[in-house]
């Protein structure tokens, strides 16, 4: 009984951690208001400025479907090879006084050409 009771018990832990513990994913242009931790996804706009070792690398993100609002972001460490203007990307922080202040190394970006559909070839 006692065993049943602790198995119950945990598994009400388990969902409840799954479902609460997320980070939100947001995109730019949900972004406003915001104060929590959250993964935003986002489209490279803009060129990259400074050093992501240094005083940090600036970039702006813009909805991956395009949209007018930009957010500035600051990003500290790693930064990946496939990095550049019009990338989409994915970096996890939160918005501090207008600029999204990302974790340290948490900047990971999307291979575009993975996520497109298929060319079929086509027969006359």
């Amino acid at each position: 009984m006692i065993a049943l009771s602790v198995a119950a018990v945990l598994a009400i832990f388990l969902v409840y951690t799954s479902l609460a513990g997320g980070t939100p994913s947001l995109r730019p242009s949900t972004l406003a208001g915001y104060s929590g931790t959250v993964s935003l996804v986002g489209k490279v706009v803009g060129t990259p400025t400074g050093d992501a070792h240094g005083a940090g690398l600036r970039f702006g993100l813009r909805d991956v479907k395009g949209g007018a609002t930009t957010v500035p972001v600051l990003y500290h460490g790693t930064v990946p090879d496939l990095f550049a203007k019009g990338r989409d990307v994915v970096v996890q922080g939160r918005l501090r006084n207008g600029v999204f202040v990302a974790q340290r190394n948490s900047l990971l970006t999307k291979c575009p050409s993975k996520y497109a559909p298929a060319k079929s070839s086509s027969t006359s």
